[in-house]
């Protein structure tokens, strides 16, 4: 995962801390949303197996991979609440747990119908994991580091995808032990590894500074008086003050700008390795794999180059804006190049770049116009609406597609990610302290009132 260095100018005691948060925490919590984005995504890869077994169409692929985010949204925002009163550590680890052994099981479904009820359970599983993540990174990173942080986390999702589409594509290609078909191994093989996960996060993991071994009490100190700085005040603490965030406009608002992007983010991830596969039939699953792993490399190292330039400038809604006409100006470059390997593989890395390295600059403008004490349960509301785009890109592209022709269904994706880009456009939010070159020697001029 990116290693997060602190602001220049801090003390010695302020570069020590946030050195060690970064080396401590960044690698456990990466590793767990690696395996958490594979096994939510590697049905895309299984599909290509599965089809004739199964009798899986691309309308019921599309619908077994968004029905997965009816339960997810269901339960985001309680799972939330209950990791903010039993402590992360637990709370993660029990998510871990509980999805590795769901994904794993998956393998073992006999036919559609059990195959929407595996997605379902694995919904519910995995339900808050990533804005309980998002949550636990404000307890342990200020704002002129959170993008970055964030960025390390994110920076899970192409890292899962490209481990997913190798291993994906090999062990359907190359793995048929028990009579058991390759599809079913797909799931068997990539979702136990998230159990072992789910007891290192149970051991290894500190719920708040004050309880890291690693942290001197000085050095713990610190970083909660820092961080406590950077939030609004709040008023009461009791579950339904929490829950008046959700009425919040400005939360409302952003939730339905995400939502309009995880349309784009999810129809691509899902339908990605069939796009693949319709630019030339004669590939193999390996090399489908292989190509398919390419656009989410591109957009790895494109998300770095954003969140760095965006903790540089704390500016963060420009960003987002130009990356979803990026990855929308892409899609539509696939549909109309589909047929031509190098061109569309060039499109795709674009959209891979718009849909992956927004993520940062948002999240970061997200936790930004939040409370303290709203933290929780807004992050958690914002990504419930968003998951909504979860469903609603694969199944809508799933209808849409032709068992021969997927792109047909990529124009509603196109639609959604302008949809975003034209919402921030007239959003308002705080802008961040810029990241700066050296300490400040005079009073530093009055920061606009928004980005």
């Amino acid at each position: 995962m990116a290693h997060t260095t602190a602001a220049p100018g801090d003390t010695g005691i302020g570069r020590r801390t946030v050195r060690k948060v970064s080396l401590r925490i960044m690698p456990i919590i990466g590793l767990l949303y690696v395996f958490n984005y594979m096994d939510r995504a590697n049905i895309s890869y299984a599909q290509l197996g599965m089809e004739d077994e199964l009798a899986v169409t691309t309308a019921v692929f599309g619908t077994a991979s968004a029905i997965f985010f009816l339960a997810y949204v269901v339960f985001e925002v309680p799972s939330n609440m209950i990791m903010k009163r039993v402590g992360a550590r637990l709370w993660l680890a029990r998510i871990a747990i509980s999805w590795g052994i769901v994904t794993a099981l998956t393998g073992l479904v006999q036919d559609v119908t059990q195959l929407y009820a595996a997605r379902i359970l694995l919904g519910i599983a995995e339900a808050g994991l990533f804005p309980g993540l998002l949550l636990y990174l404000t307890l342990w990173f200020r704002t002129q580091e959170r993008g970055r942080a964030i960025a390390g986390l994110a920076l899970a999702q192409p890292i899962a995808m490209i481990l997913g589409s190798l291993t994906g594509g090999l062990i359907l290609d190359h793995v048929h032990w028990l009579d058991l078909s390759s599809w079913r191994w797909v799931f068997v093989l990539q979702g136990a590894p998230a159990i072992l996960i789910g007891v290192v996060v149970l051991f290894l993991l500190p719920d708040v500074p004050a309880k890291a071994r690693w942290l001197t009490r000085e050095e713990s100190a610190w970083l909660d008086g820092e961080i406590a700085k950077e939030y609004t005040p709040g008023g009461s603490h009791g579950p339904l003050d929490e829950l008046k965030v959700v009425r919040d406009r400005k939360v409302l608002y952003l939730a339905v700008a995400n939502f309009f992007a995880a349309c784009g983010l999810y129809g691509f991830t899902f339908f990605l390795p069939k796009i693949v596969e319709q630019m030339d039939p004669s590939y193999s699953a390996t090399n489908i794999g292989f190509l398919g792993a390419i656009p989410f490399l591109v957009g790895a190292v494109g998300m770095v180059l954003v969140a760095r330039n965006s903790d540089r400038t704390g500016e963060r809604r420009w960003h987002v804006i130009a990356l979803m006409l990026i990855a929308a100006a892409g899609l539509f470059g696939t549909i109309q190049f589909r047929h031509e390997p190098a061109l569309a593989l060039a499109c795709l890395s674009l959209v891979g770049i718009g849909v992956l390295g927004y993520m940062a600059p948002y999240w970061a403008m997200a936790a930004r116009v939040l409370s303290r004490e709203h933290t929780a349960v807004g992050l958690a509301a914002i990504n419930s609406i968003a998951a909504l785009g979860g469903f609603f890109g694969p199944y809508v592209i799933g209808q849409n597609a032709t068992a021969d022709d997927v792109s047909v269904g990529l124009y509603f994706p196109i639609a959604c990610l302008v949809i975003c880009a034209v919402m921030l456009a007239f959003l308002r939010v705080p802008r961040d302290e810029p990241r700066r070159a050296a300490p400040a020697k005079a009073a530093p001029a009055a920061e606009p009132a928004g980005n």
